[in-house]
């Protein structure tokens, strides 16, 4: 019970750093990198600010105490997409770029998230809205009009079938809302009992988030695997580097078997092709490349590419929201019309 009373403790103290103040941290520190300091020197300005004192100070001692960079990171509650990307620093040796990387593409995530937030702003208000509305008149309006004509067998059905629908969508939302959460809760929570090749499988199934999954997973592999060669090591010790990390579990997993298929004598193409998401594009990439140099340079520009795709992507869907949204709110507000106007136009024909 005292152990884990100190652990609640710890994790209050040690609160998750915004995602805003972890964006000035990596764009401060990059840019003291830039001018010649040592990265213990620019931790120590970093402190200056103090608003980044307390991250700035948790890295600079677990740095002293033989962390690593990602370790450090980790220490101080930063973002996993953060901490998985310096842990490539390792390697690479390239603290200044992988930083300056990884300030690039977290602040490309941070921009999809505000820009997601913002269009999906108003129509969460006209929902909501709407949906007090939609509860009103099926508590008051329509169970009115059902006593008002009773006596008229055809309006009656009408507003009977009109409850009915409504009774019928208002539950459908509400079941499908609480399968979502409990869903997202188990994967969540079991997710890390799943085996990786099961987890594959399952993403696989998904159809849109399939072809993100696939373009995110290219894009690490490229990017870590181009980075990589440029230290000089070989292909299979740069899958053995990949392997051996535990932030990115695909890569690792892909990894492993591509090490299995170079002591089987196999060249990597034939794999590569095989595995359901990386992309087709970086076994031939592969397959075209014999020397080093060229594959270090293919793999790079290559997520360069993968990075205006899926910004591509992101930024096309997030912009399908309003309208798909707006029109089947439409349709929801011209059936309740029509569910209150129909009856009255039947009374006037009885007139």
């Amino acid at each position: 019970m005292g152990l884990y009373l100190k652990k609640f403790l710890t994790e209050i103290r040690h609160k998750n750093v915004k995602k805003e103040q972890q964006l000035l941290f990596l764009n401060r520190l990059s840019r003291l990198l830039q001018n010649g300091y040592t990265l213990i020197e620019s931790l120590e300005i970093v402190k200056w600010d103090k608003t980044m004192l307390e991250p700035a100070t948790t890295i600079t001692t677990a740095l002293k105490n033989g962390s690593t960079l990602d370790q450090a990171f980790e220490k101080a509650n930063f973002n996993h997409v953060i901490t998985s990307y310096l842990y490539f620093a390792r390697a690479n040796g390239d603290i200044q770029a992988s930083i300056q990387k990884c300030l690039s593409m977290y602040e490309q995530r941070l921009q999809y998230t505000k820009k997601f937030q913002q269009v999906a702003r108003y129509p969460v208000i006209l929902l909501v809205v709407f949906s007090i509305l939609l509860y009103f008149i099926k508590q008051s309006v329509l169970p009115s009009f059902l006593d008002l004509f009773q006596y008229n067998a055809e309006t009656s059905s009408i507003v009977f079938v009109s409850i009915m629908i409504i009774d019928f969508l208002s539950n459908l939302v509400f079941v499908l809302l609480i399968i979502a959460l409990i869903a997202t809760g188990l994967w969540q929570f079991n997710k890390r009992k799943i085996r990786i090749d099961k987890q594959i499988k399952i993403y696989s199934m998904l159809p849109v988030y399939r072809k993100y999954k696939q373009i995110n997973v290219s894009f690490s592999f490229a990017t870590h695997f181009s980075s990589l060669l440029k230290t000089g090591i070989s292909i299979k010790e740069i899958l053995t580097t990949m392997s051996k990390q535990t932030k990115l579990p695909i890569i690792a997993y892909y990894s492993t078997l591509m090490i299995e298929e170079l002591n089987h004598g196999k060249h990597l193409s034939s794999l590569l092709s095989q595995l359901k998401l990386l992309d087709k594009q970086i076994s031939v990439i592969f397959q075209k490349n014999a020397d080093v140099t060229a594959l270090e340079k293919d793999l790079s520009m290559y997520g360069e590419l993968l990075t205006e795709e899926l910004h591509r992507k992101i930024m096309k869907s997030i912009t399908y929201i309003q309208p798909i949204f707006f029109l089947v709110l439409a349709g929801f507000i011209v059936f309740i019309y029509m569910t209150l106007m129909w009856p009255m136009f039947q009374l006037i024909k009885t007139i």
